[in-house]
């Protein structure tokens, strides 16, 4: 599937003939050949497909050119000459993002950064580390260690992702509740505009001057400015760590533990939960322990001094257990409380065991909702005739609904998008978001279109604006356009849905 699929072709109505692209891809390759070394510069087939999407592989498309920049003039320079001869820019990091939002643009250049992969700087009195985009997130934290601290938000991906992806999409992790997502965690990030102009937002003393800029940037998807080098805030590691793994025998009661945790004043490290399916895939493939008789699991931990986390533990435990818990096991050393993890942190390939392909939605709801999600997935399940597994940051209602099908088979991939969005959807229904930690990336655009007024859209876009008037970084992504909205409510009007408002005037 090397053409974009309809998704990505909502998103920039018009394609290409393979003429025009020829011609195009023959400027992009001649303004860029003297800026970058010959190993730099990809443009050949065989070299670009690697590129032609992200963890969403799904949506495809095949871009003009691949540049690989070593150093910050190569790649202001690539910046300038393709905003000078108006052709898009999508950078890209490890490619581990599930939105489609390092997906190239058939007509444009993918700048990846992977080479931006040096830690310049850890300061233990500071408490601070600086750090290239390309730096691994786990990277930063086994920088840090000799010193006792580490980089609190650790997405599944952490192994692998890279902060300056981190730092596009506001990624979070299972230690998000107590300890934030990238947003909280970042002071100072350095970038590039589409005209190639050095720019940073944030700095590294306590605040700075000018517009607070800082938290529009993170989470921007690669739509403002390109990430170069950014400056982490590193945490003390603590000094003890435990985790309750607790089981219950119905999914209402476990979300109904999620909500008593946080109303009983308590702020676990992490606050999990998995389904049964989930957890019959993570125990066959790790071997954690799980309980596989159990409706949910929930991973509850603690962390902090000997005497914190004792006197934490001891009220969660009595918490879960008038919330029904059927099994409750606390880790009796680090070993263990990392197998209990390693469950939760392989939820996506062990998901990759079982199907051929799945497609990892991400919405957020409030935490007394998550039992009635729970439900209505199992309902989609039957209507749409696929499996779902589910995993959740439940101490913030972060979703993370694994749809499994067979995208060699179309109608498969149909009644994936379909289920996708109805999830989206009801969770925005629910009094949620489309959108936690994953971005809208190409996934999400038709649901913003539900969750986001007309007036709402183009506050968004004047933003955009702001950044990148001429629309060249990562365009087509993130922000539906009137057309893809008019499309996407007659496609509800055609099938008698009309759940929300919004779709009515179409």
């Amino acid at each position: 599937m090397n053409a974009p699929t309809p998704a990505a072709a909502l998103a920039e109505p018009a394609h290409a003939d393979a003429a025009q692209r020829t011609a195009r891809q023959q400027q992009v390759v001649a303004a860029l050949r003297g800026l970058l070394p010959a190993h730099a510069l990809l443009h050949h087939r065989e070299d670009t497909v690697p590129y032609e999407c992200d963890g969403l592989t799904a949506y495809r498309a095949l871009p003009l050119a691949v540049a690989l920049p070593e150093t910050e003039a190569q790649v202001a320079a690539v910046l300038k000459a393709c905003h000078a001869i108006g052709v898009p820019v999508v950078a890209r990091g490890a490619g581990t993002g599930l939105s489609g939002g390092a997906m190239p643009h058939e007509l444009g250049v993918v700048l990846s950064l992977a080479k931006f992969n040096r830690i310049l700087k850890v300061d233990p009195f500071s408490r601070t580390a600086v750090v290239q985009c390309g730096v691994r997130n786990l990277a930063i934290s086994e920088a840090a260690a000799p010193h006792g601290l580490y980089y609190a938000p650790d997405p599944s991906s952490q192994i692998a992702c890279t902060i300056g992806g981190n730092v596009a999409e506001n990624s979070g992790g299972v230690h998000c509740l107590k300890y934030g997502l990238t947003v909280h965690n970042v002071l100072r990030v350095r970038s590039f505009t589409a005209e190639g102009e050095p720019v940073e937002f944030g700095s590294e003393a306590l605040d700075g001057a000018g517009l607070d800029l800082l938290a529009v940037v993170i989470g921007s998807e690669g739509m403002l400015a390109v990430t170069t080098e950014v400056t982490v805030r590193l945490t003390p590691k603590p000094q003890l760590a435990r985790c309750i793994m607790a089981s219950f025998g119905d999914i209402r009661d476990a979300g109904n533990a999620v909500a008593a945790v946080i109303a009983a004043g308590i702020i676990p490290a992490g606050l999990e939960m998995m389904d049964k399916p989930m957890t019959a895939a993570v125990e066959d493939f790790v071997h954690a322990g799980y309980d596989l008789d159990a409706a949910a699991i929930l991973l509850c931990e603690s962390d902090g001094t000997p005497e914190e986390v004792e006197e934490e533990i001891g009220r969660m435990l009595a918490v879960l257990e008038d919330c029904g818990a059927t099994r409750l096991q606390v880790s009796e050393s680090e070993a263990q409380r990392l197998k209990f993890w390693s469950g939760r942190k392989n939820a996506f390939p062990a998901s990759g065991r079982i199907s051929p392909d799945y497609m990892c939605m991400d919405s957020t709801i409030p935490r007394k909702r998550l039992a009635d999600i729970l439900i209505a997935i199992a309902e989609m399940e039957k209507k749409y005739d696929l499996r779902c597994c589910n995993v959740f940051h439940a101490g913030d209602g972060n979703l993370h609904p694994l749809i499994l099908f067979d995208a060699n088979d179309p109608d498969q991939l149909h009644r994936c998008e379909l289920f996708g969005a109805d999830i989206l959807e009801t969770s925005v229904a629910l009094g949620g978001t489309v959108t936690g930690e994953h971005g809208v990336g190409v996934e999400k655009l038709s649901s913003m279109c539900v969750q986001f007024s007309p007036a709402e859209r183009e506050q968004m876009f004047g933003v955009k604006r702001a950044f990148d008037a001429a629309g060249t970084l990562n365009p087509g992504k993130v922000i539906p356009t009137l057309h893809r909205c008019a499309e996407y409510g007659r496609m509800h009007v055609k099938k008698g849905l009309l759940p929300f408002p919004e779709l009515e005037r179409f």
